[in-house]
Protein backbone atom coordinates (compact mmCIF):
# COMPACT_ATOMS: atom_id res chain seq x y z
CA UNK A 1 0.00 0.00 0.00
CA UNK A 2 1.46 3.39 -1.49
CA UNK A 3 0.83 6.99 -2.17
CA UNK A 4 1.47 6.79 -5.52
CA UNK A 5 1.15 8.02 -9.04
CA UNK A 6 0.53 6.40 -12.30
CA UNK A 7 0.70 6.71 -15.32
CA UNK A 8 -0.26 4.12 -18.51
CA UNK A 9 1.54 4.83 -21.99
CA UNK A 10 0.88 2.94 -24.64
CA UNK A 11 -2.12 3.05 -27.38
CA UNK A 12 -3.63 5.96 -25.28
CA UNK A 13 -2.21 7.74 -22.28
CA UNK A 14 -3.78 7.94 -18.79
CA UNK A 15 -3.08 9.61 -15.65
CA UNK A 16 -4.16 8.44 -12.16
CA UNK A 17 -2.78 12.02 -9.77
CA UNK A 18 -1.05 11.30 -6.32
CA UNK A 19 -3.01 9.07 -4.25
CA UNK A 20 -3.32 6.07 -1.52
CA UNK A 21 -3.80 2.89 -3.49
CA UNK A 22 -3.08 -0.56 -3.19
CA UNK A 23 -0.49 -2.11 -5.43
CA UNK A 24 -0.48 -5.52 -6.30
CA UNK A 25 2.14 -7.72 -8.07
CA UNK A 26 1.47 -11.58 -8.57
CA UNK A 27 3.32 -14.72 -8.65
CA UNK A 28 2.64 -14.41 -12.94
CA UNK A 29 3.81 -10.79 -13.25
CA UNK A 30 1.06 -9.11 -13.83
CA UNK A 31 0.49 -5.62 -11.70
CA UNK A 32 -3.02 -3.88 -11.00
CA UNK A 33 -3.53 -0.82 -9.19
CA UNK A 34 -6.73 -0.55 -6.76
CA UNK A 35 -8.39 1.93 -5.05
CA UNK A 36 -10.59 1.79 -1.94
CA UNK A 37 -13.68 1.75 -4.36
CA UNK A 38 -14.39 0.83 -7.93
CA UNK A 39 -15.50 -2.92 -6.39
CA UNK A 40 -13.23 -5.86 -7.27
CA UNK A 41 -12.14 -3.70 -10.75
CA UNK A 42 -8.55 -2.17 -10.92
CA UNK A 43 -8.14 0.83 -11.93
CA UNK A 44 -5.15 0.43 -14.08
CA UNK A 45 -3.48 -2.81 -14.60
CA UNK A 46 -0.64 -4.55 -16.76
CA UNK A 47 -1.44 -8.06 -17.63
CA UNK A 48 1.35 -11.02 -18.27
CA UNK A 49 3.73 -11.33 -20.04
CA UNK A 50 5.35 -8.68 -18.58
CA UNK A 51 8.29 -7.18 -16.88
CA UNK A 52 8.65 -4.66 -14.08
CA UNK A 53 12.32 -2.72 -13.36
CA UNK A 54 12.33 -1.11 -10.51
CA UNK A 55 14.15 2.59 -10.81
CA UNK A 56 17.10 3.77 -7.83
CA UNK A 57 15.16 7.13 -6.13
CA UNK A 58 15.66 10.31 -7.29
CA UNK A 59 18.38 12.73 -6.07
CA UNK A 60 17.15 14.51 -3.03
CA UNK A 61 14.03 12.32 -3.19
CA UNK A 62 12.67 8.72 -1.48
CA UNK A 63 10.35 8.66 -4.82
CA UNK A 64 10.94 5.29 -6.37
CA UNK A 65 9.68 4.73 -9.69
CA UNK A 66 8.25 1.34 -11.25
CA UNK A 67 8.57 0.54 -14.53
CA UNK A 68 5.72 -2.35 -15.74
CA UNK A 69 6.30 -3.07 -19.83
CA UNK A 70 4.99 -5.73 -21.84
CA UNK A 71 5.78 -7.24 -25.33
CA UNK A 72 4.14 -5.03 -27.50
CA UNK A 73 5.76 -2.26 -25.84
CA UNK A 74 3.30 -0.94 -23.30
CA UNK A 75 4.12 0.79 -19.95
CA UNK A 76 2.52 1.14 -16.36
CA UNK A 77 5.07 4.25 -14.71
CA UNK A 78 4.55 3.90 -11.07
CA UNK A 79 5.97 6.59 -8.79
CA UNK A 80 5.78 5.20 -5.10
CA UNK A 81 6.03 8.85 -2.71
CA UNK A 82 5.03 7.02 -0.13
CA UNK A 83 5.36 3.29 1.24
CA UNK A 84 2.29 2.90 3.88
CA UNK A 85 2.95 -0.82 4.12
CA UNK A 86 4.26 -4.15 2.46
CA UNK A 87 3.95 -7.69 2.56
CA UNK A 88 4.37 -10.59 0.60
CA UNK A 89 2.88 -14.05 0.76
CA UNK A 90 3.24 -17.16 -1.12
CA UNK A 91 -0.76 -17.98 -2.03
CA UNK A 92 0.12 -21.90 -3.90
CA UNK A 93 -2.01 -23.46 -6.63
CA UNK A 94 -5.53 -22.34 -5.94
CA UNK A 95 -8.43 -25.18 -6.44
CA UNK A 96 -10.74 -22.24 -8.39
CA UNK A 97 -13.90 -21.90 -8.45
CA UNK A 98 -16.84 -23.87 -7.08
CA UNK A 99 -20.35 -22.61 -8.23
CA UNK A 100 -23.24 -23.72 -6.73
CA UNK A 101 -26.36 -23.79 -8.72
CA UNK A 102 -25.33 -23.55 -12.08
CA UNK A 103 -27.29 -24.63 -14.60
CA UNK A 104 -25.77 -28.17 -14.83
CA UNK A 105 -26.36 -28.67 -11.59
CA UNK A 106 -30.23 -27.46 -11.88
CA UNK A 107 -30.45 -29.73 -14.60
CA UNK A 108 -29.41 -32.64 -12.40
CA UNK A 109 -31.43 -31.95 -9.73
CA UNK A 110 -35.22 -31.65 -11.99
CA UNK A 111 -33.70 -34.70 -14.31
CA UNK A 112 -33.83 -36.92 -10.61
CA UNK A 113 -36.74 -35.00 -9.61
CA UNK A 114 -38.79 -34.88 -12.71
CA UNK A 115 -41.99 -35.59 -11.16
CA UNK A 116 -42.49 -32.30 -10.02
CA UNK A 117 -43.06 -31.09 -13.18
CA UNK A 118 -46.73 -33.37 -13.02
CA UNK A 119 -47.83 -36.37 -11.84
CA UNK A 120 -46.56 -39.48 -13.42
CA UNK A 121 -43.84 -37.94 -15.42
CA UNK A 122 -40.36 -39.72 -16.23
CA UNK A 123 -37.36 -38.56 -17.86
CA UNK A 124 -36.83 -39.85 -21.58
CA UNK A 125 -33.13 -38.70 -21.63
CA UNK A 126 -30.79 -35.58 -20.67
CA UNK A 127 -28.98 -33.76 -23.06
CA UNK A 128 -31.54 -34.96 -25.78
CA UNK A 129 -29.33 -34.27 -29.08
CA UNK A 130 -30.82 -32.00 -32.14
CA UNK A 131 -28.43 -30.64 -34.76
CA UNK A 132 -28.29 -27.46 -33.50
CA UNK A 133 -27.65 -28.52 -29.66
CA UNK A 134 -29.03 -30.61 -26.94
CA UNK A 135 -32.26 -29.86 -24.98
CA UNK A 136 -31.45 -30.48 -21.61
CA UNK A 137 -34.91 -32.69 -20.52
CA UNK A 138 -36.67 -34.68 -22.70
CA UNK A 139 -39.09 -36.04 -20.34
CA UNK A 140 -43.20 -37.76 -20.98
CA UNK A 141 -46.20 -37.47 -18.89
CA UNK A 142 -48.76 -39.49 -17.55
CA UNK A 143 -50.75 -39.93 -20.88
CA UNK A 144 -47.52 -40.41 -22.60
CA UNK A 145 -47.13 -36.43 -24.22
CA UNK A 146 -43.63 -35.41 -25.05
CA UNK A 147 -41.83 -32.12 -23.20
CA UNK A 148 -38.26 -30.56 -23.70
CA UNK A 149 -37.26 -28.64 -20.72
CA UNK A 150 -35.34 -25.62 -21.13
CA UNK A 151 -33.47 -25.20 -17.82
CA UNK A 152 -32.08 -21.39 -17.51
CA UNK A 153 -30.75 -19.97 -13.96
CA UNK A 154 -32.33 -16.89 -15.10
CA UNK A 155 -34.98 -16.74 -17.84
CA UNK A 156 -34.68 -14.26 -20.73
CA UNK A 157 -36.32 -14.12 -23.88
CA UNK A 158 -33.12 -15.92 -25.43
CA UNK A 159 -33.96 -18.49 -23.51
CA UNK A 160 -37.58 -19.14 -24.54
CA UNK A 161 -36.08 -18.53 -28.48
CA UNK A 162 -33.48 -21.19 -27.97
CA UNK A 163 -36.51 -23.31 -26.61
CA UNK A 164 -38.49 -22.48 -29.48
CA UNK A 165 -35.81 -23.44 -32.11
CA UNK A 166 -35.50 -26.75 -30.20
CA UNK A 167 -39.56 -27.52 -30.48
CA UNK A 168 -38.88 -26.77 -34.00
CA UNK A 169 -36.88 -29.32 -34.67
CA UNK A 170 -38.45 -31.91 -32.34
CA UNK A 171 -42.17 -31.62 -34.11
CA UNK A 172 -40.40 -32.63 -37.77
CA UNK A 173 -39.85 -36.32 -35.95
CA UNK A 174 -42.83 -38.09 -36.20
CA UNK A 175 -41.92 -40.24 -33.55
CA UNK A 176 -41.94 -37.60 -31.34
CA UNK A 177 -44.30 -35.25 -32.27
CA UNK A 178 -45.94 -33.57 -31.20
CA UNK A 179 -43.43 -31.98 -28.26
CA UNK A 180 -44.97 -29.06 -26.17
CA UNK A 181 -42.31 -27.08 -24.40
CA UNK A 182 -41.67 -26.06 -20.30
CA UNK A 183 -39.10 -23.31 -19.64
CA UNK A 184 -37.89 -24.46 -16.05
CA UNK A 185 -35.77 -21.03 -14.33
CA UNK A 186 -35.01 -19.59 -11.01
CA UNK A 187 -36.16 -16.42 -12.27
CA UNK A 188 -38.39 -15.58 -15.12
CA UNK A 189 -38.65 -12.15 -16.54
CA UNK A 190 -42.00 -10.73 -17.18
CA UNK A 191 -41.11 -9.93 -21.45
CA UNK A 192 -40.23 -13.97 -21.47
CA UNK A 193 -42.94 -15.17 -19.22
CA UNK A 194 -45.03 -13.24 -22.03
CA UNK A 195 -43.64 -14.83 -25.20
CA UNK A 196 -43.25 -18.09 -23.77
CA UNK A 197 -47.24 -17.99 -22.72
CA UNK A 198 -47.75 -16.41 -26.43
CA UNK A 199 -46.23 -19.74 -28.23
CA UNK A 200 -47.81 -22.13 -25.59
CA UNK A 201 -44.26 -22.91 -23.74
CA UNK A 202 -45.48 -23.25 -19.93
CA UNK A 203 -43.22 -21.43 -17.08
CA UNK A 204 -41.81 -23.38 -14.50
CA UNK A 205 -40.03 -21.29 -11.29
CA UNK A 206 -37.69 -23.22 -9.88
CA UNK A 207 -37.07 -23.38 -5.72
CA UNK A 208 -32.54 -24.70 -5.76
CA UNK A 209 -32.79 -25.08 -2.29
CA UNK A 210 -36.02 -26.45 -2.13
CA UNK A 211 -35.20 -28.92 -4.74
CA UNK A 212 -31.55 -29.24 -3.74
CA UNK A 213 -32.85 -30.32 -0.08
CA UNK A 214 -36.25 -32.49 -0.50
CA UNK A 215 -37.36 -35.38 -2.61
CA UNK A 216 -40.83 -33.48 -3.27
CA UNK A 217 -39.89 -29.50 -3.00
CA UNK A 218 -42.92 -27.11 -3.42
CA UNK A 219 -42.57 -25.32 -7.28
CA UNK A 220 -44.74 -22.86 -9.02
CA UNK A 221 -46.06 -24.20 -12.27
CA UNK A 222 -47.81 -21.65 -14.71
Amino acid sequence: MARCTVNYVGRLTAHLPEAIRVIMVKADGSVLIHSDGGSYKPLNWMSPPCVTKVLPPELDTDQSTWVVENKAGERLLITIHETLSESEHALGIDPGLQKDGVEAHLQHLLATHVGILGENWSLVRREFPTAIGPVDLLCKDGTGATFAVEIKRRGEIDGVEQLTRYLELLNRDPILAPVAGVFAAQEIKPQARVLATDRGIRCFLLDYDALKGTDDPTLRLF
